[in-house]
């Protein structure tokens, strides 16, 4: 894999609010595969996805978004076939944007989920401080 296309990537990725990086290890999967070692994004603890370092970027999204990626030509299914993960190989610098709009996309969605559980939780204590008042 060009080491200069994943730097644009992480750069790009890490620039974003609240993302963070982790290495995976890789090893050997159910099913007795080998898992290449990974680069995992993170926003929060919620994975937006991960780049092996064989150059291929992982990433998950609702069935619908995933079978929409795939039909469009904009990913292509996992290779081991996990069900709603979509893979895009990063070859040359034409891919770079392409992978940026996948990552940008699973941001999007974490981000959404994490204000959605704020306002809940945020709710709850709001109930909970009234309960407690008129008890």
């Amino acid at each position: 894999m060009n080491d200069e296309l994943l730097e644009m990537i992480e750069h790009e990725v890490l620039s974003w609010p609240g993302v963070g990086k982790e290495m995976g290890g890789g090893g050997r999967a159910q099913g007795g595969f080998w898992v290449p070692p990974a680069t995992v994004y993170r926003f929060g603890s919620r994975q937006i996805g991960h780049i092996h370092t064989t150059g291929v970027a992982d990433l998950t999204f609702p069935r619908e978004i995933h079978d929409e990626l795939i039909s469009d030509g904009r990913a292509k299914p996992h290779p081991a076939g996990f069900a709603n993960v979509v893979s895009h190989h990063i070859r040359e610098p034409e891919d770079v944007p392409k992978v940026l709009e996948l990552f940008r996309m699973s941001y999007e969605r974490a981000k959404v989920s994490a204000e959605r559980r704020r306002e809940r939780t945020e709710r709850r204590y709001s109930n909970d401080e009234q309960g407690q008042r008129s008890a």
